[in-house]
């Protein structure tokens, strides 16, 4: 199925790149904010229900500590998130149009079932402590921790089934859904799930592996610091693997309902019988055809993608030009993801190794590359993002509707105005809001000894604005 939109006035291909670049700007900005509060929700809670069960302090010093981390990146994460709602009707009116009586609905159940959850419980989490009982306050932090994870069920859902669509059909310009259970639970979307929200957790984990092996370099050997750099990196020995076998399986399931973007991933060109090679590195070339430099390794790209010595992998030839996706740009963006995910496990590795010598607190030279990896993840999390949107090109329903079709009928000058609006406000807001992270996280747990004050109480016991917390421990240290 194809659909051509049809609307009075069409952008031209400039204000097309321009809404293109905007979108991807907005979103890369918000996906990293949301990936780090999915994460450390999950951790605090387990941090929670570690100290109601233990009664040990340390559990309770690192919840009330990154709480405060969480609170500022749910923050941000909301606020970046409202903008691209009205992108959707700014500069892809088309696309609301024809696809809004599928995705309205999700992103609907979305705010109605996991923001609603958040929301009604963020504020009993962040500043209940002292106003209900440990328990009722470990509910309302798990709800916010199972509110993340909703949400990014809807979210998922939504942008999976533009991936691989079903369960509809077409009436004049628009969808029509037919089956909500197919819509959601589209061929794409279990792996998707599976993929994302492991990586949420990876991100949070790489930030809290950073911030202990900070404050190790700095000197800090006390329970709260080990702690938390321990449970850290026991979580990434864990969830890396599983996320090189779910990225497997994702590229498996890729292979069969999205076969071009496999083979611009890959930068395969003709089909090979009898056995695909795995070309490690190269430079594909749009124009030319051919990936130039490559250094490939006979038959393993039969092994990975395929699971069969001789497997065959159709090339980006086999498809008409306007339906290929720009395989030097999704080529090295899953190259990034990839080789930053196997320095991941190797970092796992290394901890392990470590911890059975007895040397983990100790080792300077892995606590710098434990604080050099910190970003890795939003790095790996934003590379994996460009090479499932590029790679989905030029489509934006896929098989159905072109990304042509999707944009407002707007010039390239409206969009540029607006894209260099979004760029300095976003360097401002968002610049000074990353800043305070750092700052939070620079700071640290309470040292032990101090004096740990509950958000909502102070020595004259009068209220404290949300914020004013972190600031006042910063200012003070």
């Amino acid at each position: 199925m194809n659909f051509k939109a049809h609307v009075i006035m069409h952008s031209t291909p400039e204000a097309l790149d321009l809404a293109r670049i905007q979108f991807a700007f907005t979103v890369s900005f918000h996906i990293v904010f949301p990936a780090l509060s999915i994460g450390l929700a999950s951790f605090i809670a387990v941090l929670e229900g570690a100290w109601l069960k233990t009664g040990k302090p340390v559990y309770k010093e690192l919840c009330l500590f990154w709480s405060k981390v969480f609170a500022v990146a749910f923050g941000m994460g909301v606020v970046s998130g409202v903008v691209m709602a009205y992108e959707f009707g700014t500069n892809w009116g088309g696309f609301s149009s024809f696809a809004g009586p599928v995705t309205g609905p999700l992103l609907a159940y979305e705010v109605m079932t996991a923001f609603f959850l958040e929301a009604g419980f963020l504020g009993i989490m962040l500043f209940g402590w002292n106003k209900v009982g440990p328990k009722a306050h470990f509910g309302a932090t798990l709800m916010v921790a199972i509110g993340t994870l909703i949400s990014t069920f809807w979210i998922l859902a939504s942008n999976s089934w533009m991936q691989t669509p079903q369960g509809f059909r077409i009436e004049g310009d628009h969808v029509v859904p037919v089956d909500w259970f197919a819509i959601i639970f589209n061929p794409s979307f279990p792996y998707r799930l599976a993929h994302m929200a492991i990586a949420a957790f990876i991100v949070a984990a790489l930030v809290v592996a950073a911030t202990g092996a900070w404050h190790l370099l700095k000197g800090r050997r006390d329970p709260a610091i080990k702690k938390m750099f321990s449970m850290s990196l026991w979580l990434l020995l864990a969830l890396t693997p599983i996320q090189a076998l779910v990225g497997d399986a994702h590229g498996l399931n890729t292979r069969e309902h999205q076969p071009a973007k496999i083979a611009a991933i890959e930068g395969i060109w003709e089909t090979e019988k009898g056995g695909t090679a795995l070309n490690l590195f190269g430079i594909p070339d749009m124009d030319a055809e051919t990936t130039k430099y490559a250094v490939s390794i006979p038959h393993l790209g039969s092994l990975i993608l395929t699971h069969s010595w001789d497997g065959e992998i159709r090339g980006l030839k086999e498809f008409p030009k306007q339906d290929r996706p720009n395989s030097t740009l999704v080529f090295w963006s899953f190259r990034v993801m990839a080789g930053l995910g196997v320095l991941m496990i190797v970092m796992s590795v290394a901890a392990w190794w470590l911890h059975r010598r007895r040397k983990l607190f100790d080792a300077r030279w892995f606590h710098r590359f434990a604080l050099a990896m910190g970003p890795t993840g939003f790095i790996t999390l934003l590379a994996g993002w460009v090479t499932t949107e590029a790679g989905r090109q030029p489509w934006v329903v896929y098989g159905v509707m072109r990304t042509a079709d999707a944009v407002s009928p707007v010039t390239a000058q409206q969009v540029g105005v607006s894209l260099l609006a979004f760029v300095i406000v976003y360097t401002i807001v968002f610049g000074t809001g990353i800043y305070y992270l750092l700052k939070l996280l620079r700071h640290g747990p309470a040292l032990p000894g101090s004096h740990t004050h509950t958000p909502e109480s102070t020595s004259d016991g009068s209220a404290r604005r949300p914020l004013s917390l972190p600031q006042q421990s910063i200012e003070g240290a």
